[in-house]
């Protein structure tokens, strides 16, 4: 699978198949792209947490308030994406640019993770509504969590969406 059909077969899952785990050899696959993906200075200003079992359902009832995301009832695996401290490369940099990257790199970084996720056959979902003071307490932490990741298989029947995007007119200018 190439890259260009990896991103228009990539859909956000919201119906997982809660009766089939997933193999820790794709889990791992997946953290190994994540961990190959470009940061500033290299810096990769993140902590990860993979929730499994008992840990996943608590995980998942902490991303489910005010009807937004039902769907993770049913998700057998969670990435916990915390972010962390630059090295002190990137934190020069980012003061002196006045810029904070740590967010762009840990886009990156979910992005590589999805992407080697679908290329394993499994489904993702990129959520940021969460109660991050709940997941703090359920990872015993107290770093600033950006990110959750639901990953698992597709209930059967998930088709695939057509996709909603913008033209490339709309989002590119060419000059020169």
């Amino acid at each position: 699978m190439d890259f260009l059909e990896i991103a228009r077969n990539r859909q956000s899952c919201r119906a997982y198949d809660n009766t089939r785990p997933v193999e820790r050899e794709k889990l791992l696959a997946c953290l190994e792209a994540l961990r190959l993906a470009p940061s500033a200075c290299n810096a990769q200003p993140y902590r990860l947490t993979v929730a499994q079992g008992e840990v996943a359902r608590q995980v998942g009832a902490a991303t489910r308030s005010m009807g937004m995301n039902g769907f993770t009832q049913d998700v057998p695996v969670f990435l916990v994406i915390e972010e962390s401290a630059y090295n002190f490369t990137a934190s020069a940099g980012a003061k002196v640019k006045g810029q904070d990257y740590r967010s762009v790199d840990i886009g990156i970084a979910t992005a590589y993770f999805t992407a080697e996720a679908r290329a394993q056959g499994l489904a993702t979902c990129i959520l940021g509504w969460f109660d991050e003071k709940k997941l703090q307490q359920i990872l015993h932490t107290s770093g600033h969590i950006r990110l959750v990741v639901s990953v698992g298989y597709a209930k059967a029947g998930d088709a695939l969406r057509q996709k909603k995007r913008k033209a490339l007119d709309g989002l590119v200018t060419w000059l020169g």
